[in-house]
């Protein structure tokens, strides 16, 4: 199989410029640029800006008066793509609001959006931003004290850092690696399993974190082995995107049932998978465009992975 054609959250749209972090000036210089942009980010939700395109969004980025407070500011660097409403060279500052500041900025709770839930992507570049600012804010909520000696940590390096305040230690946002695989047989069907706190119509791929001291291809083995009891070979990379709930990054594979071994049953384990089941491209498309199936939003890796196997985008 050919490696994924698009994968929104893997696209190289942001120069994080990250020689600036070290800047002691940077804030004060970034605050007296008029071209700089500021990306809020309450509870996780963003606002979303008016955009007429069927199947994508935009982040709403306002001008630095528009955003007077906030919890926190990372500094995410420069756009690379220009928009109609900003030119490519754009900086970029996440803030991280309050309850009372987010309301101050937008009351109606209902425009702020958690991207993830809903069925249209983002382009590019709004979905690299969000990436970022996601798996940052993440990272600073759990990280205000050191994990060494529990004493509190500041903020350094434009937001890309934290240090404690009593040994000195300096913390980075993290990343956990994540496999998520689309599983086919000898008929070319695809292998899909749903959890038990889903809807009942809600199918995915199979995924799972990285073990400590595990490989990438085993830990695909070993996930499809205990999610779903069969076993699989002919494990491929097909791509990887970041997936900042709250700092992972999803690698996707293609692995073949192995047909070496007489009866392969599917079961799902019942604590992750509750169901799992084998689905042609008949079932899916017509699953799918009657509203019978619900599949992973447009963000995520696992609807490319689905379409990767599917031969084009699912409608509908």
């Amino acid at each position: 199989m050919a490696s994924l054609p698009h994968l929104p959250m893997a696209q190289t749209a942001v120069d994080r410029d990250y020689l600036q972090r070290d800047n002691p000036e940077l804030f004060d210089e970034l605050w007296e640029n008029p071209a700089t942009r500021v990306l809020p980010i309450y509870n996780g939700r963003v606002l979303l800006g008016d955009h007429d395109h069927p199947t994508m969004q935009r982040l709403r980025l306002l001008d630095v008066e528009s955003v007077p407070s906030a919890q926190l500011r990372v500094y995410l660097g420069k756009t690379v793509i220009s928009t109609d409403a900003e030119p490519a060279g754009t900086p970029v500052v996440l803030a991280v609001l309050s309850t009372n500041s987010a309301l101050a900025l937008e009351p109606n709770e209902a425009n702020w959006h958690e991207v993830r839930k809903s069925g249209k992507g983002l382009e590019d570049r709004d979905a690299n931003l969000y990436a970022m600012a996601h798996a940052l804010a993440n990272f600073h909520s759990s990280h205000r004290h050191c994990p060494n000696c529990g004493q509190p940590t500041v903020i350094e390096q434009g937001g890309w850092s934290r240090r404690c305040f009593a040994d000195g230690k300096q913390v980075f946002p993290r990343t956990d690696p994540a496999i998520i695989v689309a599983v086919t047989d000898a008929q070319d069907r695809i292998l899909l399993g749903s959890q038990g706190v889903w809807e009942e119509n809600r199918w995915s791929v199979l995924a799972g974190f990285v073990e400590a001291g595990e490989s990438l291809t085993s830990a695909v083995i070993r996930e499809v082995g205990e999610e779903a009891g069969v076993i699989v070979d002919s494990v491929e990379y097909l791509g990887s995107q970041s997936w900042p709930f709250p700092y992972s990054l999803m690698v996707g594979f293609h692995a073949r049932l192995d047909e070496t071994i007489a009866d392969q049953q599917i079961v799902p384990d019942g604590i992750e998978i509750e169901k799992v089941r084998w689905f042609t491209k008949a079932e899916i498309a017509d699953g799918y465009s009657t509203g019978a199936l619900i599949l992973p939003g447009r963000i995520t890796i696992a609807r490319g992975l689905i379409e990767h196997w599917y031969g084009g985008p699912l409608d509908g």
